[in-house]
């Protein structure tokens, strides 16, 4: 027999033994109401009730036992939830059997009678006894799980829900070789208090006296919500006692998923940079996607398969992957497939550049919400002049053209990704993003649809970001590369940049360029340091750090909309919305878009930068020299 067979075969064989221990529970259970209820004198004389209650109980409770699927669990994970079964179905079998032995009294079968009262203590015994022999499994299941070898030591920061779920983990799994020792928390009615037997020995601010006068292997952050700053305290008293520690992941990383201690994973410098979770209208979002025929552009990219995912969670009816490399777009259908088995995806591997191809893509499959993540993003390449013709026909005319298929297919609402890049642009790709905001807004205040613009800084992680490139020099040994030890950047992680554009993009009437809250700006210098030192190596001593100089089209730093535009809250406090922000109108715009198309067609990169400095808000682009390729990393 394989392994398979053999792990389909094991319920049944726990549940088979599970049904004659209880036969003889309804035996044990029958007899022991009647002799605690008579002397024992009285018991011969009442031997033949006895008897017929027997097989009354016999007959009534095995079937409803199983009804309510007493032989269908899993007992070594008994819970609450199974104790309210086991009354329910204890005390639905009992009144059946009090029914049939009150018809019985007084007839040939049931005589001189029986003591009513005995009805009353078999249920009593049988809810114990039946109850009882349940969590026998599950207390012999836990026992069997000790390992003799669970080395780890383990002490938790956080006596919430996380807290005890990691320790309940830990206590009955055989696949993880933590032992959980003690909790730190600060909240004081947990003080002294104990957790699955696991107590709670101090506040957070105990941490380094804990450490230095007790004995742990490992120390865990399981405050999902925990803001940056206590992560990174965290993190530098743990370094400093030289002990490993991990985090739980946080909330945008959960969404949708499994929370296990298998999912505990190594502080990474995406825990120091997390903010405290956003709020979602979950009406809003769930009215805007859910039953929607949904099209993501780019979907293979960093951002446009995070949308996939997070977008899947509110089941639309269809979910279109649209991008130019099948490879991404193979590997996130993978991934959706196997998380969101019941959905409807359709992959298309098309470049938004082709008209005819997305007209005939828009009439087959009639998208409802468009979600435009596709472009070219990597700023020094797109400066090189060999190709700034294809940052102009990608990033702009690639969404004009999307944006006239859009109309033509009667598409109400699309939402377009943008960049703080786009805010003065210094840069190619600033300035295409920017035109591609203009034609957005413009279709939507020309077609009166609900068109808009979601803008924001970096996202941590994604391909061709800093983070990744930074660790790969750290694990060959350095030296790091920063462009200058002052420039400094707006940071969110995908999946909460993600959140908020799902957010917007419900609120999103027509015509509005939203912009997420960043949160302050982060030196770079600041980053590549704790990222250095959470690989457990110290700056300048272990890895050193070389400053390479600002390269072309880079600034110092970035801003999210000109000085001189207002902006207004939103019902969200984590998404603006600008008021005013500069347009050129729709027949100028037609005719730039036609310009740069023509240019981008003879490749003339020199005139196509001229025209991006001359019509684009607050663009200075030639003043940038064209970058070597030795200046791209």
């Amino acid at each position: 027999m394989d392994d398979g067979l053999k792990e389909k075969s094991r319920p049944r064989m726990r549940n088979r033994f599970v049904l004659i221990g209880d036969l003889l529970v309804i035996i044990i259970s029958v007899m022991g109401s009647f002799a605690l209820r008579l002397d024992v004198g009285e018991l011969p004389f009442y031997f033949p009730a006895i008897l017929i209650m027997i097989a009354v109980a016999l007959v009534i409770k095995v079937p409803i036992y199983y009804f309510f699927g007493l032989y269908r669990q899993m007992w070594i994970y008994a819970s609450i939830n199974e104790l309210k079964l086991i009354a329910t179905a204890v005390t639905t079998a009992s009144v059946a059997t009090t029914g049939v032995m009150l018809l019985l009294l007084g007839t040939e079968l049931v005589r001189p009678g029986m003591p009513r009262s005995a009805l009353g203590i078999d249920w009593l015994l049988s809810l114990v006894l039946i109850g009882g022999s349940r969590f026998v499994l599950r207390i012999l299941a836990e026992q069997s799980s000790t390992r003799n070898g669970k080395s780890h030591k383990t002490l938790i920061i956080g006596a919430g829900d996380a807290g005890a779920l990691v320790v309940r983990e830990m206590q009955r799994t055989t696949k993880i070789d933590f032992t959980p020792v003690g909790f730190l928390d600060d909240d004081p009615a947990k003080q002294r208090q104990e957790i699955y037997g696991i107590p709670v020995i101090g506040t957070i601010a105990e941490l380094p006296k804990v450490l230095e006068n007790q004995q742990f292997d490992e120390v865990i952050i399981a405050i999902p919500s925990a803001p940056g700053k206590l992560v990174r305290q965290v993190a530098e008293i743990c370094r400093r006692a030289d002990i490993p520690f991990r985090t739980m992941p946080g909330i945008y990383e959960l969404l949708g998923g499994k929370i296990n201690v298998s999912r505990l994973r190594n502080v990474d410098i995406t825990d120091l940079l997390r903010r405290q979770p956003a709020r979602t209208n979950e009406a809003l979002l769930g009215a805007s996607l859910k039953g929607k025929s949904v099209l993501v552009t780019g979907a293979g990219g960093s951002i446009g398969s995070e949308l996939c995912r997070q977008i899947s969670r509110w089941e639309p009816s269809e979910l279109i992957l649209l991008g130019h490399g099948e490879n991404s777009i193979f590997e996130a259908l993978l991934e959706l497939q196997e998380d969101y088995p019941a959905l409807k995806f359709t992959p298309i591997i098309a470049d938004i550049r082709h008209a005819e191809r997305l007209a005939r893509m828009f009439g087959e499959y009639r998208p409802e919400v468009i979600f435009h993540t596709a472009a070219h993003k990597h700023v020094p390449l797109m400066e090189a002049n060999a190709n700034i013709e294809e940052a102009i026909t990608n990033n702009v005319l690639g969404t004009q053209r999307l944006v006239e298929a859009a109309i033509n297919a009667n598409v109400k609402r699309l939402v377009m990704i943008s960049t703080d890049k786009a805010v003065n642009p210094s840069n190619v790709y600033g300035a295409t993003k920017r035109l591609a905001e203009m034609i957005v807004l413009d279709a939507a205040r020309q077609k009166s649809r609900a068109f808009t613009v979601v803008r924001f800084g970096n996202v941590l992680g994604s391909r061709g970001s800093i983070i990744p490139l930074f660790k790969r020099q750290i694990a060959i040994g350095g030296p790091v590369t920063v462009t200058h030890p002052d420039m400094e950047r707006f940071f969110m992680t995908i999946p909460e940049a993600v959140h908020l554009v799902l957010q917007a993009s419900a609120m999103g009437q027509g015509g509005e360029t939203f912009v997420l809250n960043m949160g302050e700006p982060v030196r770079i210098l600041d980053l590549v340091e704790d990222l250095i030192r959470l690989s457990g190596l110290e700056p300048e001593e272990d890895i050193e750090i070389i400053f390479t100089g600002i390269r072309p089209g880079e600034k110092m730093s970035e801003i999210l909309w000109e000085a001189d535009t207002s902006y207004d809250q939103t019902e969200h406090p984590d998404i603006f919305r600008l008021d005013g922000d500069e347009e050129l109108g729709n027949d100028r715009l037609l005719e730039l878009v036609r310009r740069l198309e023509s240019l981008s067609q003879v490749g003339d990169a020199s005139a196509i930068v001229s025209t991006l400095d001359e019509s684009v808000p607050g663009a200075e682009i030639h003043s940038t020299p064209p970058p070597e390729m030795t200046t791209l990393i």
